[in-house]
């Protein structure tokens, strides 16, 4: 079993770089932290290829390790690799599951994110789908990156819960409505009150950018644009929020 005695050891170096989104794209390999992600991603079979855990911590004796590689080490090494406040002492490198042709099957529901640049945001809509209960989320041009620490972090688990594809948001709203799959929008814009609409077995939901909303180019897109009324002085709702409202009601 290997043991790491020193920050300044190579693989140290080599993981530590998995915090930019340059090197997890060359290396095809992410970063995760903390016992419950971990357990979590070790109900993948082959998704997990080290666990490096804190000599002051021991693994959970019901975990299936399978071939995963455990690497002790200082706790200052967990320290180096963590990006929280309060690390836990253990840490997993996790391969980056290949893109595949994912098909839009008939009465499926979907989260379709239009650059939502906000990590927390993506990662807590990720989590609300699959709490939810929803069959795919793709993520669009300009969303914050999958497998950045906050992005993780925020789905606790989610992510390893449901299928996520980053890819051409056109090309998706195209595919759900070849499958009579409803399409929404969310904007002021040729918008309805969404508690308007009938919940249906399925449906594909779209969110857009914090600040700006969804592009011009997917809104002319949508069957029908959605919004939330505001009944207080609030201008907006968090767009984390307001994709829970939505996915709860469209579901029924």
């Amino acid at each position: 079993m290997k043991h790491i005695e020193s920050v300044k050891n190579n693989k140290v170096k080599q993981w530590k770089k998995l915090h930019k989104k340059k090197e997890r794209e060359q290396s095809g390999t992410f970063l995760i932290e903390g016992f419950h992600l971990i357990e979590e991603a070790l109900k993948i079979d082959g998704l997990i290829e080290e666990i490096i855990v804190a000599d002051d911590r021991s693994i959970p004796s019901d975990w299936n390790l399978n071939n995963v590689e455990l690497i002790y080490a200082v706790p200052n090494v967990l320290k180096e690799l963590s990006e929280t406040e309060t690390p836990q002492g253990i840490v997993a490198i996790c391969r980056i599951p290949k893109s595949n042709d994912e098909a839009i099957k008939p009465n499926q529901r979907l989260l379709f994110l239009d650059n939502v640049q906000d990590p927390g945001n993506v990662g807590t809509m990720i989590r609300t789908a699959d709490a939810a209960g929803l069959d795919l989320v793709i993520l669009g041009e300009g969303c914050a990156d999958l497998y950045s620490s906050k992005v993780i972090r925020s789905t606790q688990g989610s992510l390893f819960h449901l299928p996520i594809i980053r890819g051409n948001l056109s090309e998706w709203i195209q595919k759900a409505k070849e499958q009579e799959i409803p399409v929404y929008g969310t904007s002021l814009q040729n918008g309805i009150p969404y508690n308007e609409i009938t919940p249906s077995e399925s449906f594909a939901l779209i969110l857009g950018n914090e600040g700006k909303g969804m592009a011009e180019e997917h809104l002319n897109e949508t069957d029908q644009n959605l919004y939330i009324p505001i009944f207080g002085q609030s201008e907006s709702l968090n767009v984390g929020v307001a994709a829970g409202i939505l996915m709860y009601y469209l579901r029924g």
